[in-house]
């Protein structure tokens, strides 16, 4: 997930020393990349002392045993995974360097988080409709469908009327604008669990789930100058809503008031969004903790069924990293997607076209199996 407020201009530019290699993927021109590991990354279910464990340093994960991890007592295990951190020194938050981003980015969510807590107080039915109304409008078609799938990936094209409209949901719930989320979600994948990755789980649990967003210096240290939406920043539309980004979910908590009070405000602005941030950060951390890998994908990434339930299918995350240009996720029958159903419906009416699949060739090479 992007930044909740546009990023201030980096001033540094991470190393290329590392060593990407071109993804597969079927839009070429957006050289997207990402780093390739060797070890296998298909961990069996926890039995100590035989824990296998991954961490980051220097770009590349290593493994190492519980026995020598209790021994030097450098490495942690975040709960009930085979994931093993190494530790760092530990910087207290109110003594680093803290910019207005990283202020804004807290206020935000400090803010939607003390909000949901008046709900219970503020409950009726027509309230919670909304947000649930919202929850669909905002987390699926602007969220998972637009600024994932279809900005972030090219899995699909829509209109341009119609890929406008479903990106203005996504802004509305309040995860920052289209150019700043696609863009760090690109780095996501380009320097996928290395120490170039933006929200690892290597780095920590929490890191990975919220605390990233509110530290503009590591990720500008990081990914340095954002360079990879220049198709984004070629139209004026998405300009246009990063420049007024903020404006927008203030307009719609002003019609929410005009139309149902308080109550309106509660549940469709601090219970909706706080839900869908929770749902979409989840994917950026539990999905790379918990769950099992059907690819072999070289990180972290994992199938995990009930953030899929709940995030419209982007809790098959394996099967994302493995195929990160297709619009499906969800690629076995039984694999709930209600973000491809909706592309499937929009293909079969005429809007979505050009959508994107892996093909049994694709399959083929990402399969633990092949050579």
């Amino acid at each position: 997930m992007a930044s909740l407020l546009t990023k201030p201009k980096p001033v540094f530019l991470c190393s290329p020393s590392l060593s990407p290699r071109t993804l597969n993927t079927a839009t070429p021109s957006l050289n997207f990349t990402r780093i390739s590991f060797t070890h296998h990354q298909k961990l069996a279910p926890f039995k100590p002392p035989s824990l296998v464990v991954a961490f980051s340093e220097k770009g590349l994960k290593r493994d190492v045993t519980t026995a020598a991890a209790a021994t030097e007592g450098d490495y942690r295990r975040i709960m009930l995974s085979d994931v093993l951190v190494k530790k760092k020194e530990k910087v207290v938050w109110w003594e680093r360097e803290w910019k207005a981003m990283d202020f804004g980015a807290v206020a935000v969510v400090l803010s939607m988080h003390l909000l949901s807590l008046l709900a219970p107080f503020q409950f009726n039915w027509r309230a919670v409709s909304v947000a649930f109304g919202l929850y669909i409008v905002t987390g699926l078609l602007g969220i998972t469908l637009s600024f994932h799938r279809n900005l972030s990936h090219k899995a699909f094209k829509l209109p341009k009327w119609l890929e406008y409209l479903f990106a203005y949901c996504g802004a509305q719930a309040l995860q920052g604008n289209p150019i700043d989320w696609v863009s760090t979600h690109r780095y996501h994948h380009q320097f996928c669990d290395s120490d170039r990755d933006p929200h690892s789980p290597l780095d920590g649990f929490w890191f990975s789930h919220m605390n990233w967003m509110f530290d503009t210096n590591t990720i500008t240290q990081r990914c340095g100058e954002p360079n990879n939406v220049g198709d984004l920043e070629k139209q004026p539309f998405y300009r246009f809503l990063r420049t007024t980004y903020i404006l927008h979910p203030l307009a719609l908590a002003v019609a929410l008031y005009a139309m149902g009070g308080f109550p309106f405000i509660v549940w469709g602005m601090g219970v909706r969004i706080v839900w869908v941030y929770h749902i979409t950060w989840l994917v950026n951390s539990a999905c790379h903790v918990w769950g099992k890998q059907a690819w072999n994908t070289g990180d972290l990434s994992k199938n995990n069924w009930w953030v899929a339930a709940l995030a419209f299918g982007e809790g098959w995350h394996n099967n994302h990293h493995a195929f990160e240009f297709s619009a499906r996720h969800g690629l076995e029958w039984w694999q709930l997607d209600m973000t491809w159903y909706v592309v499937k419906f929009l293909q079969a009416i005429g809007l979505a076209t050009d959508v994107k699949l892996p093909s049994e060739a694709q399959k083929q090479r990402m399969a633990f199996t092949s050579d």
